[in-house]
């Protein structure tokens, strides 16, 4: 018998920590926003259907998670909720940012960032 677990077996396994860490700073971005808790959480289920599809299953029937992520799966959709919460959060960084007095430079690199993230954000679907 061959000790060595097999190349799909690590591959798997690697799916499953990369779903898990992502998991994780997803957690961690529901009280830290500087962490966009929601992509984390859509690459957290996507690493989980490449490496365990029992904790993907967990975690879009999750009572909190679910929800969004089943929209964003099915639909490509965003509740306007958390629409308003994402937009409402680049706005705040976008304030502390000129009020800080960063750098011209800066400011506008996170104005064309954050903008370009706002409209994808808000021309998705609306979620349930």
């Amino acid at each position: 018998m061959n000790a060595r677990p097999s190349s799909h077996k690590l591959s798997r396994m690697a799916w499953t920590a990369a779903g898990g860490i992502a998991l994780g700073l997803g957690v961690i971005g529901i009280v830290l926003p500087v962490l966009p808790t929601t992509p984390l959480l859509i690459l957290a289920a996507f690493c989980f259907g490449k490496g365990s599809p029992r904790l993907r299953t967990w975690l879009m029937e999750h009572q909190t998670f679910g929800g969004p992520l089943r929209d964003w799966s099915e639909q490509g959709a965003i509740r306007p909720r958390h629409k308003f919460m994402a937009c409402f959060t680049m706005g705040l960084v976008l304030t502390v940012s000129i009020v800080a007095s960063l750098s011209p430079m800066i400011i506008m690199i996170q104005a064309i960032a954050m903008g370009g993230a706002a409209l994808f954000i808000l021309t998705r679907p609306n979620g349930d």
